[in-house]
């Protein structure tokens, strides 16, 4: 059994062919290609389909079902993406619009959500409770509870990067000012560091005062964050994925010693790691969605 498995992100999306025997076995090159926000949200939706048509017929039709994982709120239910800042869309059935072109059964996902599944299935979560945090081009978390992600009651739970860590602080993507996203996203650091997010940290490794201004900034933004998760949710662990996750010790050292320091001494911090299966996490839980969808 082969499935489909995209992962839509607001810079880029990235899609697969998964061979699948129950458990996923092998993930065949992910391509990956410009999301295309600037050109608004229906033009997004045809390029994503497009990009799910193309996989499929790569496969010379042997494909059983499709996962597609996007950002935002989604109601997984109806297969309704509901709002996407990145993106500019609002209730828009997706899971419709790919199964009539595909004409394949189609899973809609969150994607942290299902980034958090397939940590939890097969990486860094395995046989534990933990809050799956990507660190992308947007900032959310999932929920993981027994291996599954909570979504709460509307599908909106994980929306750490609006958290407000900077009342009346930069502008963000949400309408509001001050949220974490604002200060810690690749998109901010990009944006504040005026270079590609790697470059950023790399000049403030080697000293440059600006850099170093706008990562350490980015880093207790991201803690203060962490710790009133911490506080309210009590994980075992907290798992890091997305783009800045493959910084490794450059996220993770100063990150760890930031959020031990904004916690009362009663509640020790939780352990950081990377994501086991780095920025394909989402893309494996699309996939293991789309085998449930068959």
């Amino acid at each position: 059994m082969t499935v489909i498995a995209l992962d839509v992100g607001g810079t880029f999306m990235k899609g697969a062919l998964l061979d699948a025997d129950g458990s996923l076995r092998t993930l065949r090159t992910p391509e990956r290609r410009p999301t295309g926000a600037e050109r608004g949200p229906e033009a997004v939706v045809a390029a994503l389909l497009d990009f799910a048509a193309e996989l499929r017929d790569q496969a010379d039709g042997h494909v059983s079902a499709a996962g597609i994982a996007v950002p935002g709120l989604v109601d997984e239910e109806s297969g309704t993406a509901l709002y996407a800042a990145n993106l500019g869309w609002r209730d828009v059935p997706l899971r419709r619009l790919a199964a009539e072109r595909l004409h394949l059964p189609v899973a809609l996902a969150h994607d942290v959500r299902a980034g958090g599944l397939a940590e939890a299935a097969l990486g860094a979560g395995r046989g534990r409770d933990f809050l799956f945090v990507p660190v992308g081009t947007g900032i959310a978390a999932a929920i993981v509870i027994d291996g599954r992600p909570y979504p709460g009651v509307a599908g909106d739970s994980g929306e750490l990067g609006h958290l407000t860590v900077r009342p009346g602080g930069e502008p963000c993507a949400c309408g509001r000012r001050g949220c974490v996203e604002a200060y810690a996203s690749a998109a901010a650091l990009a944006r504040r560091g005026g270079a590609p997010p790697g470059e950023v940290i790399a000049r403030a490794a080697a000293g440059d005062a600006r850099a170093a201004a706008v990562w350490a900034e980015a880093l207790d933004a991201l803690a203060e964050a962490l710790a009133t998760a911490t506080l309210m949710l009590d994980p075992r662990l907290i798992v890091l994925g997305g783009g800045l996750a493959e910084s490794g010790e450059a996220l993770l050292a100063p990150l760890t010693r930031r959020l031990a320091a904004r916690l009362p001494a009663f509640r020790p911090a939780p352990p950081l790691a990377r994501a086991a299966l780095g920025d394909l996490a989402t893309l494996y839980g699309a996939a293991l969605l789309a085998c449930r969808a068959r």
